[in-house]
């Protein structure tokens, strides 16, 4: 899945939305995803006529069940080397709004598109991280914000 390295004329862009939220004890959300078994930020794609708001409430709601608060931005992430996807009908490099939130209400509850949810200590974070989740999570941990990469 995220095997391919450079872009060609066959490449698409995708924007999205990922979103860190901590719980009391400043543990990271994080979710197993159904489609690779590897763990990311809860967030996805920007449908038309969203806001990156919009993205961000609806899809930490459908991943997670839980109402959310924005309360910042972390960065836009656009690297190609970690964001480039190989899926069997294309290859897409991925645009990321990554935001930070807070919970508001509701009750963990995983999606079909998450095998697990759960919450981890930014330093016992699971080794088996999407690409695209690691340089976020990273800027995060070490308390910058404002990233354009």
């Amino acid at each position: 899945m995220f095997s391919q390295k450079v872009a060609d004329d066959r490449t698409k862009i995708r924007a999205g939305v990922g979103v860190i939220l901590q719980n009391a004890q400043g543990e990271i959300l994080l979710e197993k995803r159904s489609d690779c078994g590897w763990w990311g930020l809860p967030g996805g794609r920007i449908e038309a006529g969203e806001s990156v708001l919009e993205t961000a409430l609806r899809e930490v709601k459908e991943e997670t069940g839980l109402a959310i608060a924005i309360t910042s931005l972390l960065g836009i992430y656009s690297e190609p080397t970690d964001r480039i996807v190989t899926y069997p009908d294309n290859i897409v490099q991925l645009v990321d709004v990554i935001l930070v939130g807070t919970i508001v209400s509701g009750t963990l509850s995983c999606s079909h598109e998450s095998e697990a949810l759960q919450f981890f200590q930014p330093t016992a974070l699971p080794a088996e991280i999407v690409p695209p989740a690691l340089a976020p999570l990273q800027d995060f941990i070490n308390g910058l914000t404002g990233m354009i990469r």
